[in-house]
């Protein structure tokens, strides 16, 4: 391997430590937010904010990329729709009904939802062992969604937000495997473009939410959550994200996913006193375990 290749994995190895810890905060930080923002209202405010925040100094670049965005509007609406809207909407419904912790593990099955997906998008493969490695993560994940109780199968007793994190992890998975395809532009012409078009497609849910529920008050701790997920789980995640996608690829860079959980378990405990139990340790060992055997498979 060139010392220049070794440099990039080296750049997108670093660069992809920040974003499951500033998801991490997020899942948390929604779920204490859970009873003073609606969902929907959490999601369109958070993307309205990071458009306010990031338009300003990306405005210029996106002119000089018009050409380019235009021709790949196509690859723009569906990752705006699957990364921008979709993802963190179900995101925040789902800590209404299940715990922050819950929300982190289930996300480590995301991996093996990006590696779906380069399957079908571009008839990427596995070996063997890497389908061994992916069972593995899907039974931890499962593990997980049951309550480490097998029963729960029988009775279909799954909590809600259980199920509406399965469905965020297969839209998040389908926006990293659309990466690949994304028009070749600045990637601040592409994150600023992917913010307005989701936050658009986020408007007439936002305003049917208004008419259900109040405005969330505007007070410190409010505006400091807003504060907090327009900034980093946003603009800086997402360029970090997008960035070491381009790097490592989207099956190497949905290993890093797999951090969440270890953030966000001593963040839940911490800051919520939420309570760790068996099954979480069980179903987070049998996503890594199973992650680890699919990298080393692929090196083999």
């Amino acid at each position: 391997m060139s010392s220049e290749r070794q440099s990039a994995n080296a750049g997108g190895y670093l660069l992809l430590l920040l974003p499951p810890l500033f998801w991490a905060g997020n899942v948390v930080l929604a779920r204490g937010v859970a009873d003073l923002i609606p969902p929907v209202a959490m999601s369109f405010l958070r993307w309205a904010g990071a458009l306010l925040f990031i338009a300003p100094f990306t405005l210029r670049q996106v002119w000089r990329d018009r050409r380019a965005l235009v021709a790949g509007w196509g690859n723009l609406v569906l990752t705006s729709l699957f990364g921008i809207a979709s993802f963190n909407t179900l995101l925040y419904t789902a800590t209404q009904t299940t715990t922050a912790l819950n929300c982190a593990l289930m996300q480590s099955v995301m991996p093996v939802a990006i590696i779906v997906c380069c399957f079908f998008l571009y008839g990427d493969r596995i070996n063997l062992a890497q389908g061994v490695g992916v069972l593995l993560c899907s039974f931890g994940a499962a593990w997980i969604v049951l309550h480490g109780n097998l029963q729960t199968l029988v009775r279909l007793d799954f909590v809600e937000g259980d199920l509406l994190m399965l469905i965020a992890i297969i839209a998040y998975a389908l926006y990293s495997a659309l990466l690949r395809r994304r028009p070749q532009v600045h990637p601040l012409s592409f994150l600023t473009v992917t913010i307005a078009l989701g936050t658009l497609a986020l408007v007439p849910l936002f305003l049917w939410e208004l008419s259900r529920v109040a405005f969330p008050p505007l007070d410190f701790k409010v505006g400091a959550s807003l504060l907090y997920v327009a900034l980093f789980p946003s603009i800086a995640a997402y360029l970090c994200w997008n960035r070491g996608v381009e790097l490592l690829g989207a099956n190497r860079a949905g290993l890093f996913i797999n951090l969440i959980p270890v953030f966000a378990a001593g963040m839940a405990v911490l800051f919520l006193g939420e309570s760790f139990r068996l099954y979480h340790l069980v179903g987070i060992m049998l996503v890594l375990a199973g992650m680890v055997l699919f990298q080393r498979a692929a090196k083999g």
